[in-house]
């Protein structure tokens, strides 16, 4: 078998010549592409690690910067595209290069040798830190990515267990408090709540907060008014239907996120309730879309593009080798209230 490559750089072609495909194959299992089969990608990989290889993407006599990954599941939402903004502005701020990629499926989150595989892949196309946004179950990677000493840091975990997850997410806690207590301010004492899935947790912290506010009124959560599903304009239509319809219906609706918040007007619109003559709805993340419904929809502002420079400003630290100052970073959310609410009828 041949050795590595002695007194010259490891190229391209020495990987495919090692790992007996072509040059393309090895550019494609790289950039992470789904058109390579699983075993010629594990060849490949072999190969790199055996080699030494590191990509040379960059012009000649040009010195490039760190890159930075940012891995997310989904980019069709208004939260997605406010934090990536702030990933964005960071990583151009501290002149790093980055790298948007959709996160493996979850098969290989759950795969240990997988998820390894995944994260030498970073490595080897020069990555020198992972920034997940709301990946679900990612303890796989994390794992993997701390046995290789490669920074990772979470926005908005979901089913996490990794005790050393570094985390960057809002106030979400006192943000599900501040929503309720001001529908009890209103005199509403009927307020259903409509959130996000049971492993994510910030979805999970706005509900607490939630109960915590009407517990200190003096009232107890009506089981039957709560509701957890994904976060969707679907999940806010489905439940407000069947809320609306119950024989002693919610005076007003704290969402989980903006999106839902959305569903819960279109399900009101659809069975006649006025907003807010009959029915107070509150969002959360105050979205652009917060001010283009109709009415106005009142929302927790978190500050989604400072939790997105925030995940930068701390991957780069960790890759520079300092410890986080902390390691769950909570920014602060604050109330913004517009026209979809009101005095309860």
């Amino acid at each position: 078998m041949a050795g590595r490559p002695s007194s010259r750089h490891v190229t391209l072609e020495d990987v495919a010549r090692r790992a007996g495909v072509s040059r393309a194959a090895v550019s494609k299992a790289l950039n992470g592409r789904d058109d390579v089969a699983a075993d010629t990608r594990a060849r490949i990989l072999a190969a790199v690690r055996e080699l030494g290889y590191r990509p040379t993407t960059e012009r000649r006599g040009t010195p490039r910067g760190p890159t930075l990954v940012a891995a997310l599941d989904v980019l069709e939402s208004p939260y997605m595209t406010h934090v990536l903004g702030g990933i964005l502005t960071a990583a151009t701020a501290a002149g790093t290069d980055l790298v948007i990629r959709l996160a493996p499926d979850r098969d290989v989150r759950v795969t240990r040798a997988a998820a390894r595989d995944w994260v030498d892949e970073q490595r080897a196309a020069g990555a020198v830190g992972v920034v997940g946004l709301t990946l679900a179950q990612p303890d796989a990677l994390l794992l993997a990515a701390h046995e290789v000493g490669l920074p990772f840091v979470m926005v908005d975990p979901v089913d996490t267990q990794e005790a050393r997850v570094v985390s960057i997410g809002a106030t979400n806690w006192a943000g599900g408090r501040t929503a309720t207590e001001h529908l009890l301010d209103l005199g509403h004492r009927r307020i259903a709540w409509i959130g996000g899935p049971d492993g994510s947790v910030a979805a999970r912290e706005r509900l607490h907060g939630y109960r915590a506010a009407l517990n200190s009124a003096g009232l107890e959560p009506d089981p039957a008014l709560v509701r957890s599903d994904e976060f969707a304009v679907e999940t806010g239509i489905l439940h407000a239907r069947d809320l609306l319809q119950l024989p002693d219906p919610p005076t007003a609706v704290v969402a989980g996120d903006d999106e839902i918040a959305v569903g819960v007007l279109a399900a009101a619109q659809e069975l006649g309730v006025a907003v807010p003559g009959r029915l107070s709805v509150v969002g959360f993340d105050d979205t652009p879309q917060a001010s283009w419904t109709s009415p106005r929809l009142t929302s927790v502002h978190q500050p989604l593009d400072g939790m997105g420079r925030m995940a930068v400003e701390t991957v780069l630290s960790m890759a520079a080798g300092h410890e986080p100052a902390s390691w769950h970073v909570q920014l602060a959310t604050t109330l913004v209230v517009r026209e979809s609410t009101a005095p309860a009828p």
